[in-house]
Formats: structure tokens, sequence, C-alpha cells
């Protein structure tokens, strides 16, 4: 059982990791109004929420077969999938991560954003540039290095 006090593990940045690859999956396959919740401290079953609304059918389905191919790609066990084509709300459960997406009327109408106002929101931009600048020392070193290589426009 998670406890408040409990240090972030090894197995939390991995969470964390896996949480910014799929919001990221999700932005570039053009998903709107993409929300993060940390539930950790409100739930037993889940760390993460994250809705995002898919446009049309096709649309949650791209959304959905992006995120299989992530969890896929870095070895994360899929708990289950729910989607019919009538409901305009997919589930994608891998655990510590439960994915929603919805259509833009079930969105308004299930409102899970209210029903967990209690949890913390993630900034998305501070979980998508702390990734980008994570890597140490040496990785910071070589991108302001390769910044001033660049040849300057004019």
């Amino acid at each position: 059982m998670k406890t408040p006090e409990a240090k972030p593990s090894a197995a939390a940045a991995d969470t964390r990791e896996l949480l910014k690859r799929c919001c990221a999956g999700l932005l570039e396959k053009k998903a709107e109004e993409v929300y993060v919740l940390d539930v950790s401290a409100q739930s037993s079953i889940t760390d993460f929420l994250v809705i995002a609304t898919g446009t049309s059918e096709p649309h949650r389905r791209a959304l959905r077969i992006e995120l299989e191919r992530i969890l896929d790609e870095t070895h994360t066990h899929i708990v289950g999938v729910e989607t019919t084509e009538e409901s305009g709300w997919t589930v994608v459960d891998a655990f510590d991560l439960m994915i929603h997406i919805f259509s833009p009327e079930q969105r308004a109408r299930y409102r899970l954003e209210n029903l967990w106002r209690d949890s913390e929101e993630v900034s998305l931009n501070k979980l998508l540039r702390k990734s980008k600048n994570a890597g140490g020392k040496g990785g910071a070193a070589k991108k302001s290095t390769a910044r001033k290589s660049k040849p300057k426009a004019g």
C-alpha cells in the first residue's frame, strides 16, 4: 500500500516516464484537452488519470492504437482496454496509469476532472519539459554545446 511518507522509488520514476510518453503520444496524434491528474492519494487502483478528447471514432481508435504501441514498446502490461464504437469512451488501463479517451459529448457528460477535483493536477508543460531536460549533467552539457555550435542565420 502506498503511503504519503514514502520516498519516490525507481518505479515512481518509471511511471512518470511512461506518463510522459503516453501524453506525448496523445498530443502527437492530435488529442484535444489532455488533462493529467495525480490520484495516488485518492485511489488504491491507479496513480494517474489521463483524460483526453478524440474528435471522432476513427480519431479515438488512432489514439488507442498509439497508446497500445507505446505500452507495448515499453513492455508495460495492459490490464485492460474497454471500448465500444457507440459509447464514445475508451479506457486503457496500464495499472499505474489509467487513460480515458472521450468523444467531446461524453467528456462533457461524465466530467471526470470534476469527479476527481480533490486530486492534484499535473502540469502537462512541466511534465513534458522536465523529461526533455532530464539526463544528468552530461546531457545538459551536450545540449548547451550543441546550441553554441549551431551557425547563426543571416
